[in-house]
């Protein structure tokens, strides 16, 4: 038992406080590991064609650890489970250093795989984040931590240059910098979970339920493929597999198609750089509308954003209306992504979350790394035209999975629904 009110608003505070530093640093550390890994992938392996393979391995330990992670949060705790993704990236970083050091793609890419995998870890902080607040302010909470992806956008692109230089004088190879510095912020990550996420927000889940009289947490969990057959959960995961795959499908062609207009970097970094901000800096508005207006309404709005976007992204080649596409794109998948995870948590009960969330993260994961597979086929085949019309039907199928869920007879409003 402890020794302290398990849903104290103090208590609340700092283990969500505890996440978000978590999550920026995580974030810090991939991206700024992201930035150069095509660049190594090329020169160690002699050939540009390769160069993509490490980042599409990334995501497929991503999606291959998601579920079982997700069993450790909920047998060994969130802590634990949180610390094993950081963990992960710690070996991962330093494989990729020694791949460098001996000149090895195959060890490059065995890296590439655990620094997915420990993705799969700290992409479920913002559930955990969820589950120590009572449910009217979860999709808020959620938000925050999306945010915390905003801090990563910032800070690990600014310190792939410092890194550099900080390995050259270590008398490293210039290109290991950005994976020397994610060494140290999965460690400090590591460190300040194993630290403050204390108690466990496994229990402060259980207390918040008993406080709310949601005692079917007596109850066994639910089998998986019961769990998945809840209309809500249908919608939720369609919500978040849908919305990643547009958003990538759409996001990783658009360099490309600009560069194929005769765009330079700089107008290129200024379109990504909308889209990013469309991702993550409205996060918290997002969760303010989830928790006011619901969860339901912000995904079919989610739906129609990415429409637009589908829509406006092949109609010009200037950087402005394509900024503009690529910011609604980035909100299209905010409003669904935070949404979407909101209704997801909202429907399990505290013993059947993780288990059920990492499931969703590996369909999610894979969405993202189909999207990343096919639409340079897609587009090499057939043109920017065809990428954006494969994600206007996919988008538009969202809202199919939105009148099943109103046909179900489930109600449209913000608290959780009843779990059987």
């Amino acid at each position: 038992m402890m020794n302290q009110n398990p849903v104290q608003e103090s208590i609340r505070q700092r283990l969500t406080i505890t996440l978000f530093v978590g999550q920026s640093l995580f974030a810090a550390a991939m991206i700024a590991t992201f930035t150069l890994m095509a660049i190594v992938a090329a020169d160690l392996s002699g050939s540009d064609a390769m160069a993509g393979i490490p980042s599409t391995l990334t995501l497929l330990g991503r999606a291959v650890a998601a579920y079982p992670i997700g069993l450790l949060l909920d047998k060994a705790g969130r802590r634990m489970g949180l610390s094993a993704g950081f963990g992960l990236g710690v070996v991962g970083s330093i494989m990729a250093v020694y791949a460098i050091s001996i000149g090895s793609f195959a060890v490059f890419c065995v890296g590439a795989v655990l620094m997915g995998m420990g993705r799969a870890g700290s992409d479920q902080s913002r559930y955990i984040a969820a589950e120590i607040h009572v449910a009217d302010k979860r999709a808020k909470v959620i938000g925050l931590l999306v945010f915390a992806g905003t801090i990563g956008a910032v800070i690990g692109p600014a310190l792939v240059a410092p890194s550099q230089s900080f390995a050259l004088a270590n008398g490293f190879a210039a290109v290991t910098g950005p994976f020397l510095v994610g060494i140290g912020l999965y460690a400090l990550g590591l460190l300040v979970t194993m630290l403050f996420l204390r108690p466990d927000p496994k229990e402060i889940s259980a207390a918040i339920e008993i406080e709310e009289q949601q005692l079917f947490i007596q109850a066994p969990a639910r089998p998986l493929i019961t769990i998945f057959r809840q209309p809500a959960i249908i919608l939720s995961v369609a919500a978040l597999s849908i919305s990643q795959l547009v958003m990538a499908m759409l996001m990783v062609i658009t360099p490309l198609y600009m560069n194929h207009h005769a765009h330079g970097a700089s107008s290129i970094s200024f379109v990504i750089s909308a889209h990013t901000f469309g991702m993550f800096a409205l996060s918290g508005v997002t969760g303010w509308l989830i928790d006011h207006y619901g969860r339901v309404p912000l995904i079919v709005a989610g739906a129609f954003v990415l429409i637009l976007a589908s829509i406006l992204t092949p109609l010009s080649t200037a950087v402005m209306p394509l900024a503009v596409a690529l910011f609604l794109l980035g909100l299209g998948w905010n409003f669904c992504f935070i949404a979407g995870s909101s209704l997801l948590s909202d429907s399990l009960a505290a013993n059947e979350r993780p288990r059920t969330q990492g499931a969703s993260e590996m369909l999610v994961a894979l969405a993202a790394g189909i999207a990343g597979l096919a639409t340079g086929v897609l587009f090499d085949q057939a043109g920017m035209t065809a990428v954006s019309t494969v994600g206007f039907l996919f988008s538009a199928s969202l809202l199919g999975f939105v009148a099943f869920y109103a046909l179900s007879s489930r109600p449209w409003v913000r608290q959780p629904e009843a779990i059987q």
